[in-house]
């Protein structure tokens, strides 16, 4: 018998709607599957997927994973656990006389944080969220550290173990979080209190503040700490049961899981990391994004995405990818590094209202998601959504949606958007159908524009990347409008945040709280970098990195004096740093500062601070290159499909036009608009006046005439 070669990397997302998968192997094509997900029991999904990959390849599931040598995961049970309230009962233990800590949140901010621009029309009418952790599930402790670390009141071991008695016996909680004030200066009583819950209640999950989020911050880290003791039996639950059910189908290596900043993690240390998978998918499709932008040469992107629940954006300005300033989870903040991205609840998915009093259009943020879904899956869906709308202006075709594995009910999808959106609008099915593409396209246009132009920057200067299953029908609207230079939708447009996961490396994140002047004598920098390093190297030799496999980043948080604003800065020269290097790290924390604050708001004379020091290593994942295939001529003939009416927008009406077939285009190949291009897992869409072009990465480049 031959021995079984390991050669493929297996990458798998869970979105809202589909599961998603890529598979790399050196020398050999990019493949990809793609299968509704399948809520609550999103492992099934994620089998379905990684099928729909190997069935073309001429292989079953088994014989696929018992040659695949890495398998890359990222998954959205940690956002829909928090969304949905399907987490666990959490109980906190906080210093005693800082129990409301986390209801108070962060003053009047906390009635209107993370609520949509609608809901902020009426402030009055807003309020707090209700929190994850209920008030008769705080308990109060008595112990006490102060700003420096010193131990003020010693941890009272009697009243801490009537607390965790309180919690579990009386209340019933699940799991418990603890967060004492300056605990990650001294975590000694965090620790203690673990000890106990593991001896008087072992089957409670349990999650320290100094562990989770070693910031200063009372309430966000607070916040952190509940947010994952909350999502955290389910997030562990559900990696273990995914390894075990890949295992028990041929699969013998490790299992990555992405987290939100951008990187991997192994499954072990993920398990009891809960918060770190939030928005974990998006962010893997920024990374494909960027690997992208690196491979063509366009350090300048906005990434976009819009898939069966949301429209997600974010933006690389010369190859670096933005850091949100204040994460936050439905409408929870955390003290943790993710990546940015701003989005707005206009799918695929998203279901279509009218709004009370003026009948105007509504899109999401409600979805119907993969089941029922939309009215045409005819899965049970009996509400309009924007997928009926794109099938109903002639985008979609029925019979070649996931490749033909589903038929698409055409008929009822206009059966219900007339009955519950044209006709109270008074218009026909198709003018109806116009206006809410328009309306899902200018939302959009204005959440680009939000994070560009309000922010200085110019999307003219910007290429344009449109993945996800939907984003292919609306970017020749919104690009058009924001005058980029161009549209990119990727070959792997629809898997993208699979994509991302095989374009990631593996990511630990350190940080330390520590207050320095700034500039301060490199000599005191180096000295509190030393031990985060020492401990990330001999983390990344136990994974198997050595050598030129390792990079590592340094970073510090700092501040003018008295003020909150810090401000991330990289530490580009030496490393360990010397006295040139922290004057340069003060200089580039002033042209930060002015980037995001305004010319002239930097202000050295108050006096600079550093705050955080954060060391972000990395273990480089050696990947397949994508190789560019052979260019051939401009004419697209052979892979035309027909002729169907289709929206044009210079027209405002359906006009016939071409429809391509995406898998007999060739490089080179030339699309002119208005067409339409199929493909197995997206559509993609050209308004009139747009060329689009096949490249030898098999991307299709939209220029505009």
């Amino acid at each position: 018998m031959k021995p079984i070669t390991q050669k493929y990397l297996v990458a798998t997302d869970v979105g809202g709607t589909c599961t998603d998968t890529i598979v790399f192997s050196a020398g050999e094509p990019v493949r990809l599957g793609k299968a509704l997900s399948t809520p609550p029991d999103f492992a099934t999904g994620v089998l379905d997927s990684i099928r729909s990959a190997a069935t073309p390849m001429g292989l079953s599931i088994k014989e696929l994973l018992s040659q695949t040598q890495l398998f890359m995961h990222g998954s959205t049970v940690v956002d829909n656990a928090i969304l949905t309230r399907g987490g666990s009962k959490v109980g906190l233990i906080t210093t005693q006389g800082f129990e409301d800590t986390i209801l108070i949140t962060r003053g009047a901010y906390g009635r209107w944080g993370g609520l949509t621009e609608d809901r902020l029309k009426h402030p009055v009418k807003t309020d707090r969220a209700r929190p994850l952790v209920e008030p008769d599930c705080i308990v109060g402790v008595a112990e006490r550290v102060d700003y420096k670390g010193a131990v003020l009141l010693d941890l009272d071991v009697a009243a801490a173990e009537r607390a965790i008695r309180t919690l579990v016996e009386e209340r019933g909680v699940q799991a418990i979080a603890v967060s004492f004030l300056w605990s990650f200066y001294y975590p000694a009583h965090e620790q203690a209190i673990k000890a106990l819950v593991a001896r008087i209640a072992p089957h409670v999950y349990c999650t320290l503040s100094s562990d989770i989020a070693p910031t200063p911050g009372e309430y966000e880290r607070t916040s952190t700490t509940v947010i994952n003791a909350y999502a955290g039996q389910v997030s562990k639950s559900y990696i273990e049961s995914l390894a075990e059910l890949l295992k028990g189908n041929g699969y013998s290596g490790a299992v990555m899981i992405m987290q939100g900043y951008g990187g991997l993690l192994p499954a072990h240390e993920a398990a009891d990391r809960a918060i770190g998978m939030l928005e974990c998918g998006p962010a893997a499709g920024v990374i494909g994004s960027k690997a992208l932008g690196a491979l063509l040469q366009q350090p300048d992107v906005i990434a976009t995405d819009m898939g069966g629940t949301t429209f997600k954006v974010s933006v690389i300005k010369d190859g670096e990818i933005e850091y949100a300033r204040e994460p936050m989870v439905d409408r929870f903040h955390y003290a943790q590094p993710k990546i940015e991205v701003v989005s707005i609840g206009s799918g695929g998915g998203s279901i279509i209202g009218l709004e009370s009093g003026s009948n105007a259009p509504t899109i999401g943020p409600r979805s119907a998601g993969s089941r029922p879904g939309p009215v045409c899956y005819g899965l049970g869906g009996e509400e309009p959504t924007l997928t009926d709308v794109f099938m109903l202006i002639g985008y979609m075709d029925p019979n070649v949606f996931l490749g033909g594995a589903m038929k698409l009910d055409r008929e009822r999808a206009r059966q219900v958007f007339e009955q519950k959106i044209a006709k109270p609008l008074g218009l026909s099915v198709e003018e109806a159908a116009f206006g809410v593409y328009r309306v899902a396209a200018a939302q959009i246009t204005d959440l680009i524009r939000e994070i560009t132009v309000e922010r200085g920057l110019d999307p003219r200067d910007f290429v344009l990347h449109a993945f996800g299953g939907s984003c292919g029908m609306v970017c020749g609207m919104f690009g058009a409008e924001l005058n980029v230079k161009k549209i990119v939708i990727p070959y792997t447009a629809s898997v993208n945040c699979a994509f991302g996961l095989v374009s990631a490396d593996i990511v630990h994140e350190y940080s330390t709280t520590a207050l320095l002047p700034a500039p301060s004598p490199a000599a005191a920098v180096n000295k509190i970098f030393e031990p985060m390093v020492a401990k990330a190297l001999a983390g990344l030799a136990d994974e198997g990195f050595r050598g030129e496999q390792v990079q590592l980043d340094w970073a510090v948080d700092l501040r003018y004096s008295r003020q909150v604003h810090e401000v991330t800065t990289q530490v580009r020269s030496s490393k360990p740093v010397t006295d040139a290097a922290v004057l340069q790290l003060v200089d580039d924390f002033e042209a930060l500062y002015e980037r995001k604050f305004g010319k002239g708001s930097a202000y050295r004379e108050a006096g600079i601070e550093m705050t955080q020091f954060r060391l972000t290593a990395r273990g480089l994942m050696e990947r397949p290159q994508i190789a560019p295939l052979p260019a051939g001529g401009s004419d697209a003939s052979a892979a035309r499909m027909g002729r169907r009416p289709i929206f044009v927008e210079a027209l405002g009406r359906m006009e016939e036009s071409e429809i391509y077939d995406f898998e007999r285009l060739a490089p080179d190949n030339v699309v002119v608009g208005p067409a339409v291009i199929h493909t197995p897992i997206t559509t993609i869409v050209l308004q009139a006046g747009q060329r689009g072009t096949v490249d030898t990465y098999r991307n299709v480049v939209i220029d505009f005439n």
